[in-house]
């Protein structure tokens, strides 16, 4: 069998990514396939939803254990198979790529078809990726100054900063030594 999945965004205009797997293949070989098609670093903790018709995210397929919740158990990429959660065409996913902004791909099972395929293998791309990470992501914070972050530079160690202006009352009885801090 041949498991034929689309992957799209509603940010960028004409962005789309198919990819045909084996349902064998693990949802952390589709992850893999996925950064790899749309040139991201795997540096994210990204996570696989599948939803109802509504894109109501249900199941989720995280990339390292997570607990349990009430409603669904934890699925982990690496012991996932595709064919464990992906059983009809039409079913849909999504494939969250930003965690910390909510941003994601949405996709969908299109086909199931005779054949084989080695793995996840790209089929299809068109139009360009968003990038990974906005620029507003508060943890997209490599290489930037306190002047690319509009911060005061000289607030702490400059002239205006003045340990004296700490008011110390109601400190003075917390301490690391005998754990009353914690």
């Amino acid at each position: 069998m041949i498991y034929r999945i689309t992957f799209m965004n509603e940010e960028v205009d004409a962005f789309k990514r198919v990819f045909e797997a084996d349902p064998d293949a693990t949802f952390l070989d589709l992850h893999k396939a996925i950064l790899s098609a749309v040139g991201y670093p795997d540096d994210q903790m990204t996570s696989f939803f599948l939803c109802n018709d509504e894109w109501e995210r249900e199941q989720e397929v995280t990339l390292v254990p997570m607990p349990d919740t009430d409603t669904y158990d934890n699925m982990t990429m690496e012991n996932t198979r595709l064919s464990d959660l992906l059983t009809e065409p039409k079913q849909r996913l999504i494939y969250v790529f930003d965690p910390m902004m909510d941003r994601y791909f949405f996709g969908s099972l299109n086909s199931i078809k005779e054949g084989h395929v080695e793995g996840v293998q790209l089929t299809d791309s068109k139009g360009k990726a968003p990038k990974q990470l906005k620029e507003d992501d508060p943890l997209n914070i490599a290489g930037t100054t306190a002047a690319d972050m509009d911060l005061d530079s000289d607030f702490y160690g400059g002239d205006a900063y003045d340990e004296g202006d700490i008011d110390m009352e109601g400190f003075q009885d917390l301490s690391f030594e005998d754990g009353t801090m914690f």
